[in-house]
């Protein structure tokens, strides 16, 4: 191999490359931006990176940002104190700046943003200048690009509704945080209590390329869902980690706690984050005139997928999909449990399947309208994929839901007829009926016993993924919570 024959040397070669990047020069100066983050995703769905002066730009699009290895395991130590994953000895990787990403901050228009796709240094022994698979948005650009060449440009698209808390410290409390509304869904008399809060984030969100699309109050207290127009895998997924920065931005300037984990409260529905999936052929980037004036960054951003054939949506009318749909069903049904595992990653979403009747599914089964099924064809143009928190590493998701619809359309996968019954009430009948993994620990069994989602973990990234989450189970079982002394402190005599 040649020192130029590299996936970081084609990237840098790509064509269009050079030209974009002159474009975010204008932009920077037009802009009057001063600071850049260098920012790529850990395995979590973590925003890592660096900052550098604007005026290095060139340089820094030429040659990336050199970044430690194992930034991308959020540079934790397990539980005995070891680095996960990667020792301190561990080389630098190199951290590609991707110029259509640009895009200014609103909240500091001196200082801007880019995503950057990982490589391995040029001077790594092994693996000189290729792809660093533990790079989670880096991975989902390669899969969704072969995903359209094996299918004939046949895409994915889809739609998030990250759920979330707002909520508001209380000091001296045995629970030190409360909702900033009452647990009163579609409230508008809530949702108005909160408006400067979701005015602000929507205002922000679409100076950085979200169209939103609509909002309410939900079902827990401080719940606020706030969604965006659905688009291609990959700006979707850039746009649900945009959104999660914006909200921890505005907690920061208000004293609150943009809270995004799946069950914060027993008792009320949890932070759900539902994949709204169809997939297309055709169509075509288009503009979209979401905020007045000069953009403040790249056009791209503010580019939607419009147009093309919903290939999942049976025009003929019913809400059962087509032929491909049904294959794309039967893949993603296959593979349930261990899509699971990466859409519910941590020990905490567990407690949101458990906690019965909260509008969170346990069926490992399909159905058309039906919420106790963990796949639920919501739409006639549509499926959604329900057991998904707000917590989920998107790009990681997205990635390995791919693998599962490829191997489903190449196989035929036929996913049976929809659930009718509801699942919760058949299962705790005791009727016999499947149930996806209700702890962390089945759940990383099932998916290290699936080698086609274990695909969307290439290399060593579903090690050191199954080494991150093995510690977290650990830890868990190594503490003593609030439970615990409150069921056994008197439990004899």
């Amino acid at each position: 191999m040649s020192t130029t024959d590299t996936d970081y040397h084609r990237e840098l070669d790509a064509p269009g490359r050079a030209e974009m990047v002159e474009r975010v020069r204008r932009k920077i100066d037009a802009l009057g931006v001063d600071y850049i983050y260098y920012q790529y995703i850990s395995i979590t769905g973590r925003v890592m990176g660096k900052a550098a002066p604007a005026r290095h730009w060139e340089t820094q699009a030429r040659k990336g940002v050199q970044t430690w290895m194992g930034g991308v395991t959020n540079v934790l130590p397990d539980f005995k104190g070891n680095l996960i994953g990667f020792d301190s000895n561990a080389m630098e990787c190199i951290a590609l700046p991707d110029p259509d990403t640009f895009c200014q901050l609103p909240w500091d228009k001196r200082v801007a943003r880019v995503f950057c796709t990982l490589f391995y240094s040029l001077e790594d022994p092994n693996l000189p200048g290729q792809s660093y698979e533990y790079d989670t948005r880096g991975n989902l650009k390669r899969f969704d690009r072969e995903f359209r060449e094996a299918h004939n440009g046949l895409h994915l698209r889809v739609g998030l509704e990250p759920e979330m808390l707002w909520l508001k410290p209380k000091a001296g409390e045995v629970r030190p945080y409360e909702g900033v509304t009452e647990a009163l869904a579609y409230h508008i008399g809530q949702f108005e209590s909160a408006r400067d809060i979701w005015m602000q984030v929507s205002d922000y969100a679409r100076a950085m390329g979200l169209d939103m699309i609509q909002g309410d109050c939900e079902d827990a207290p401080g719940q606020i869902e706030l969604n965006y127009q659905f688009d291609d895998a990959l700006p979707t997924c850039d746009r649900m980690t945009t959104y999660r920065q914006i909200c921890a931005e505005v907690a920061r300037q208000r004293g609150l706690i943009a809270c995004f984990m799946a069950k914060p409260f027993m008792g009320y529905a949890a932070n759900g984050c539902h994949h709204n999936c169809s997939v297309w052929t055709g169509g075509s980037r288009e503009l979209q005139q979401i905020i007045p004036g000069e953009l403040p960054g790249m056009e791209e951003l503010w580019h939607y997928s419009k147009g093309g054939v919903n290939e999942f949506e049976n025009k003929e009318g019913g809400w059962l999909p087509t032929e491909l749909g049904h294959h794309v069903l039967g893949g993603s049904l296959k593979h349930i449990d261990a899509l699971t595992c990466l859409g519910a990653s941590t020990v905490n979403s567990y407690r949101r399947f458990n906690d019965y009747g909260l509008w969170a599914p346990i069926g490992a089964n399909w159905g058309l309208q039906n919420r106790s099924c963990t796949i639920r064809i919501s739409s006639p143009d549509r499926f959604e994929f329900r057991a998904v928190d707000s917590m989920v590493n998107p790009h990681l998701f997205c990635g390995a839901l791919l693998k599962a619809m490829d191997d489903g359309i190449r196989n035929k996968i036929d996913p049976g007829a929809p659930e009718s019954r509801n699942v919760t009430e058949v299962w705790q009948s005791g009727e016999p009926v499947k149930l996806i993994p209700l702890n962390l620990r089945d759940a990383l069994t099932a998916l290290e016993k699936d080698e086609v989602i274990r695909s969307a973990l290439p290399g060593r990234l579903y090690n050191v993924f199954d080494e991150y989450k093995q510690d977290e189970w650990t830890r868990f079982l190594r503490e003593v919570t609030n439970w615990d002394v409150e069921r056994y402190l008197h439990c004899v005599p």
